[in-house]
């Protein structure tokens, strides 16, 4: 099943169709984008769409896609796939390194990336987004997926200058001003993957593709990343978790490569889609 946030209002969307939820459910489901990563309500989701008459679908434009979840916390992992220790020169980590991104640095897959006056050394990085659907707390690694709404496309821009500013580094704030977070534009239930342990996600700026991995390469799978992290943190639906992101990155390129005023980055999941994100000064 694949859902998305159409001008705000929660939709199903099939064969480039949309259908409203709340109008189908007669109201019974409120029109609120919150409801996408309800894992319970998921079911009564795929009954409406086989209820639905062929007049409920409506065509739309997909420009009209916003983020597909407002969560309540956003998790990033960093150095997670071995391509991207490698080329950051550091060792391969024993245990999930993670830092937050702020709920208000999330926008949708059209939105801009704006790129303050100030800061020259901005980033990419591109990154299959997990969507929790359910409250858990120390969720056994058997389960993980369990607890899961659905996958989505997601960037992790960062600051670099200000990530390595002395004295001290540091993760969340770089990564976590406005518009740094975008995801979408569909949240895709796992049924829909052939195997939800290999997804494919690239990225592109402009015409030149920077980044390509699977997730079938992560050092940490996404079981293991949400049984480390419930052992400390509760989740809820709605919740983000950035999985990590491939080589490629613009501080490892050789020009390094930032992103500037007039720029466009693309971000393709397999079996999601894709983002068009363009980059503004601020």
């Amino acid at each position: 099943m694949k859902l998305a946030n159409l001008a705000g209002r929660p939709v199903i969307v099939h064969g480039g169709r949309a259908l409203d939820i709340a109008t189908a459910s007669k109201g019974a489901i409120d029109a609120r984008v919150e409801v996408l990563s309800v894992l319970s309500l998921h079911a009564e989701l795929r009954n409406l769409a086989d209820r639905a008459a062929d007049a409920d679908w409506r065509e739309f434009d997909p420009r009209e896609l916003g983020r597909v979840s407002r969560p309540y916390k956003a998790i990033g992992v960093a150095l997670n796939y071995r391509g991207h220790a490698e080329e950051s020169n550091l060792p391969i980590p024993d245990e999930p390194s993670v830092f937050a991104k702020f709920a208000s640095s999330v926008i949708g897959p059209f939105d801009s990336i704006v790129v303050p006056a100030d800061c020259d050394k901005v980033d990419y990085e591109a990154e299959v987004v997990v969507v929790m659907g359910a409250t858990g707390k120390d969720i056994p690694e058997s389960d993980a997926w369990s607890y899961v709404a659905g996958v989505t496309a997601g960037q992790d821009i960062s600051d670099r200058r200000e990530q390595w500013r002395k004295p001290i580094n540091q993760f969340t704030l770089p990564k976590s001003y406005d518009t740094f977070s975008p995801i979408g534009p569909y949240l895709v239930t796992l049924d829909e993957f052939a195997d939800p342990d290999d997804i494919e996600v690239a990225g592109h700026v402009d015409d030149l593709e920077v980044q390509r991995g699977r997730t079938s390469e992560l050092i940490f799978s996404v079981p293991e990343l949400i049984a480390w992290l419930s052992r400390r943190v509760t989740f809820e639906p709605g919740d983000l978790i950035f999985t990590g992101t491939p080589a490629g990155c613009g501080v490892r390129r050789t020009p390094r490569l930032y992103l500037n005023d007039g720029m466009v980055v693309r971000t393709e999941v397999a079996g999601v889609g894709e983002m068009i994100n363009s980059v503004v000064g601020g």
